[in-house]
C-alpha cells in the first residue's frame, strides 16, 4: 500500500481487532449528536468480515487504497481507490480486502460502528503481533448494537438460501 497520509489521530481513538483490522475514529457519535461516525480502516490482504447485517444503521464505504469486494444482498462489487458503496440497513453483507489489503473511510448513520470497535477492540498502542481478536466480546457488543452475525468469514448472502430445510434466513428466536 502507498504512504497516503493519515490524519493525526489521538491514541485513544485508534484500535485493532487482532491482526484483522486497524481503525482510527475520525468523527465520533459524541461529536455529531449520534447522527454518524467516520472511521479510517485498514484491512490486511484477504481479511474478511463475517456475513452480517445491521438493524440500526447504514454503512457507507469509500475506498482510499487497495480493493474491497462487497457482497450485499444479491449484489457483488469489487471497489477500488475512489469507489464508494452504501449498504442499507437490514441488508446481509460481507466485505473482503483484496490481495494488497485495503484502506477505506467508513461512515455509519446513525453512529454505531466506531462504538463497536472502540468497545470490542484493543487500543492500538497496546497491541502487539500476538494480539488476538476477542470474538466473545465482539459478539456481545455486536448483539447489543442490534447487529446480527449470519455466518463466518467467507460466507456470502447467497449462502442464506442454502440453509437447511429450505429455511431462507437466520433463526431469530
Amino acid at each position: 500500500m502507498s504512504n497516503f497520509p493519515s490524519p493525526p489521530v489521538p491514541h485513544d481513538r485508534q484500535f485493532v481487532l487482532g491482526q484483522h483490522l486497524r481503525m482510527s475514529i475520525l468523527t465520533s457519535a459524541e461529536e455529531t449528536d449520534g447522527r454518524h461516525d467516520l472511521s479510517d480502516i485498514v484491512l490486511p490482504a484477504d481479511a474478511g468480515t463475517p456475513l452480517h447485517l445491521h438493524t440500526g444503521y447504514e454503512e457507507r464505504i469509500w475506498v482510499v487504497e487497495g480493493s474491497l469486494t462487497v457482497w450485499a444482498g444479491p449484489d457483488t462489487f469489487t471497489l477500488r481507490s475512489g469507489d464508494f458503496y452504501a449498504i442499507p440497513m437490514n441488508t446481509p453483507h460481507t466485505i473482503k480486502a483484496g490481495p494488497e489489503g485495503a484502506r477505506s473511510l467508513n461512515i455509519t448513520s446513525p453512529a454505531a460502528f466506531a462504538e463497536l470497535i472502540r468497545r470490542s477492540g484493543t487500543p492500538a498502542h497496546l497491541a502487539t503481533a500476538e494480539t488476538e481478536w476477542d470474538m466473545g466480546l465482539f459478539q456481545a457488543v455486536t448483539e447489543e448494537l442490534g447487529d446480527i452475525i449470519l455466518g463466518p468469514p467467507g460466507a456470502v448472502p447467497a449462502d442464506l438460501e442454502k440453509s437447511p430445510a429450505g429455511h431462507s434466513g437466520p433463526d431469530r428466536a
